[in-house]
């Protein structure tokens, strides 16, 4: 049986998904009563789905990154608020007339922050998903389908002067402790990094060296101890400048490091 809200006044949806507990219960309330658009029925369908556990961009069908909207498709990774610095860390490395490249990117969000930031670069981006392809080309990206660098045009090796990622850094053992929206509805794909989570992590540390320029930037997202556990790589592949990119409560989200093939054991 559908569910059929009691009313379609804010305060009472509220009261619904905050029982429910979602934490963000005010705002994803004004979300779901604009998505329905006055219409009981369809705001009945919208609860109903997010009181499953369905991410609520898939939903709402976008999601607001980096001051953009996002467009999302059911299927598709939810880009995620706390990739925001990474993403405007790789906008100020990219020249106006740069190449860069975003590996894992899901429905595009930092390849379309990149590009409308540096709207004279080139920006290309890859997924393994055929849905996250898709999507991402609907939010105006060029992208291509296939594992990490692989599917990406000839000419730009050695001349990218920014690589940057998502890409699954969750170790496998820590899979179950994702939120229930998470483990339900999106794919182990977009998270699994391996037994300590740095299996894709090092694929991409070594493939890039291949792609970025001299004085590149090399930027991705992680987390716990894996920057420390990385960086003895780094250092052999030739690159300086690590810098740990931390949250607001000193938790490591990310890492930016520069090539330099001098440097290179």
């Amino acid at each position: 049986m559908a569910y059929v809200p009691a009313s379609n006044k804010r305060g009472d949806l509220v009261a619904v998904l905050s029982r429910a507990g979602f934490v963000a219960a005010e705002e994803e309330a004004t979300e779901l009563l604009v998505c329905a658009d006055g219409d009981p029925a369809r705001l009945g369908s919208l609860i109903e789905r997010r009181l499953r556990g369905e991410p609520l961009a898939w939903i709402t069908g976008r999601v607001s990154f980096c001051g953009l909207e996002i467009r999302v498709d059911p299927g598709v990774y939810v880009p995620r608020w706390q990739s925001e610095p990474l993403a405007l860390r790789a906008v100020a490395r990219l020249p106006d007339t740069g190449v860069a490249v975003d590996l894992c990117t899901g429905a595009g969000s930092i390849a379309k922050v990149l590009a409308l930031n540096s709207p004279t670069a080139r920006v290309v981006a890859s997924d393994l998903d055929e849905r996250a392809v898709a999507c991402a080309a609907a939010n105006g990206v060029e992208v291509y389908r296939g594992d990490l660098f692989a599917p990406l045009p000839p000419g730009i090796a050695g001349l990218v002067d920014v690589v940057v990622g998502v890409v699954p850094y969750v170790p496998t053992f820590a899979l179950g402790l994702l939120p229930r929206d998470t483990l339900v509805f999106e794919s182990n794909l977009s998270y699994d990094g391996g037994p300590d989570g740095t299996g894709v992590l090092r694929r991409v540390l070594v493939d890039s060296i291949e792609y970025l320029r001299p004085g590149g930037a090399l930027l991705l997202e992680l987390g716990a101890d894996q920057a420390e556990v990385l960086a003895n790589d780094l250092d052999d592949l030739g690159f300086v400048d690590l810098e740990v990119l931390e949250d607001d409560d000193g938790d490591a989200r990310g890492i930016e490091a520069t090539f330099s093939a001098a440097t290179a054991r």
